[in-house]
C-alpha cells in the first residue's frame, strides 16, 4: 500500500504530516511517497523525509500510484480526475462549503474522507482536526492583536505613571476562544468573553476571564459541542449587550462559527464606530461571512480608528507546530482504517462514516447526504 503525501499551494506552508510521524506511519508497513519539497514551508526537508524511510517522487507520480493521498486543503478537480480509480483521497476538504467538489467526488464514484466532518466525540478528540488547528488561531490571534494595538497588555506601575491593562473581549469560548483568553491572560489583559453556550461559562470563569451573561440562549445537546442558530430577539439582546462591551474594549476577537453556515454577524457596524480609535478586531470567522459586520476575508480594513483584521489561515503562521498537531490527529484516523498494512474501511465504526464524504458514488456523513439531497 502506497500513501501519498501531497505540496500544499503557495498559500499553505502545513505540511499533513512531518517526518517523525512519517516515520511511525512506516512502521505500520507501508511506503510513504512525498512529494518533492512538500515540507520546505513548515523546515521539514526532503533529507528529513528520506531518513525517515520515505520515497520522494514526483506529483504526478504520486496521483497515479497512491491507494491513499493525503493532504490539507482541497485538491482541483483535475487532479483528483488523475488519481487511480479505487484511490482514496484525504484532506480539509470543506465538503459542507464546497458543494462543486462534493458533487464531482460522488459524480466520479470516488471515496473521500474530509477531516473537518471528524464527529465531536470523546472518542474522536483525538482526530479533530479543527480543535487542532483551532489552537493555534486563538494562540496567534492574541499575539496578532497585540502587536497591532498602540497599547501595552498588562498593568505597569512605573516611574513614568500607571499603565491599565487592556481589555480584551473573546466572542465565541470554543477552542479557538479560550486558547485566546489563556493568551491573553498570560500577557496581561483584562479579558471578557461571551459565548451562548452556557456550559462555556464554567471554562471561562476557570481560566480567569469574567463571562458575559446573555439569558435566552438556544442550546442543543446534539449539536456536538457547536453553537446552534438563536432567535431574532435573542440575537438582537446579544448584539445591545456586545454593543456595551465592545465600546470599552481595546481588542476584540471573534471565533464564532456554525458547521456549513454562514457565521453569526456578532459585531455591528455601529459597534465598530462605537469604539475607541486603536481598538482592534481579529474576526477569525472572515472566511465564513465574518463575525464583523466590516471584516473582508484576508484583509485588514480601518474604520473611525479601529483596525478590522479578516483573518484567513492562521495556522499556516505556525507551520511546524501546526503540522506536527495535524500529522498527529491524521495518525490516530488512520489507525482506523489501515490493518496489516492495507486499507479497511469499516463504516460501521461512527469516526470512519462520520469523516467520509462519499464512498463508491454514494455519500456517507449525514449532513453531506442533507446537502446533496436539498
Amino acid at each position: 500500500m502506497i500513501i501519498g503525501i501531497l505540496k500544499e499551494p503557495k498559500d499553505e506552508a502545513r505540511v499533513a504530516l512531518l517526518p517523525d510521524a512519517v516515520k511511525t506511519l512506516i512502521s505500520w508497513n507501508v511506503s510513504v511517497w512525498v512529494e518533492n519539497n512538500a515540507g520546505a514551508s513548515a523546515y521539514a526537508s526532503d533529507e528529513l523525509y528520506k531518513e525517515a524511510g520515505a520515497e520522494i517522487h514526483q506529483r504526478a507520480e504520486i496521483f497515479q500510484q497512491s491507494d491513499l493521498i493525503l493532504g490539507i486543503q482541497a485538491i482541483s478537480q483535475e487532479e483528483i480526475a488523475k488519481m487511480k480509480s479505487a484511490g482514496v483521497l484525504m484532506g480539509q476538504l470543506n465538503a459542507l462549503f464546497n458543494p462543486e467538489l462534493t458533487n464531482y467526488l460522488v459524480q466520479e464514484k470516488r471515496t473521500a474522507f474530509s477531516m473537518e466532518l471528524v464527529p465531536r466525540t470523546t472518542r474522536a478528540q483525538a482526530m479533530d482536526v479543527l480543535s487542532s488547528m483551532a489552537t493555534v488561531s486563538g494562540y496567534k490571534a492574541v499575539l496578532m492583536a497585540a502587536d497591532l494595538l498602540p497599547r501595552f497588555f498588562p498593568m505597569f506601575m512605573t516611574a513614568a505613571g500607571s499603565i491599565s491593562p487592556s481589555r480584551v473581549l473573546i466572542l465565541g469560548a470554543g477552542v479557538a476562544g479560550l486558547q485566546a483568553i489563556a493568551t491573553a491572560r498570560r500577557l496581561g489583559a483584562a479579558v471578557f468573553a461571551f459565548d451562548v453556550r452556557q456550559a462555556a461559562k464554567e471554562e471561562v470563569l476557570s481560566i480567569g476571564a469574567k463571562f458575559v451573561d446573555v439569558e435566552g440562549a438556544t442550546e442543543d445537546k446534539g449539536a456536538g459541542g457547536y453553537a446552534v442558530e438563536q432567535s431574532a430577539e435573542y440575537l438582537q439582546k446579544q448584539k445591545d449587550t456586545i454593543h456595551e462591551h465592545a465600546m470599552k474594549a481595546d481588542v476584540i476577537i471573534t471565533t464564532a462559527q456554525i458547521p456549513g453556515r454562514k457565521a453569526p454577524l456578532l459585531v455591528e457596524e455601529r459597534t465598530v464606530r462605537a469604539m475607541k480609535p486603536g481598538s482592534v478586531i481579529i474576526d477569525l470567522a472572515a472566511s465564513s461571512g465574518g463575525n464583523c459586520a466590516l471584516s473582508q476575508p484576508d484583509q485588514t480594513v480601518e474604520v473611525n480608528g479601529v483596525r478590522i483584521v479578516g483573518v484567513g489561515n492562521l495556522p499556516a503562521n505556525m507551520p511546524q507546530d501546526a503540522s506536527k498537531m495535524y500529522g498527529k490527529n491524521y495518525l490516530n484516523f488512520l489507525k482506523l482504517i489501515i490493518k496489516d498494512g492495507s486499507l479497511n474501511l469499516n463504516f460501521e465504526d461512527d469516526i470512519v462514516a462520520g469523516t467520509c464524504v462519499c464512498h463508491d458514488g454514494k455519500p456517507v456523513n449525514s449532513r453531506i447526504v442533507q446537502m446533496l439531497n436539498t
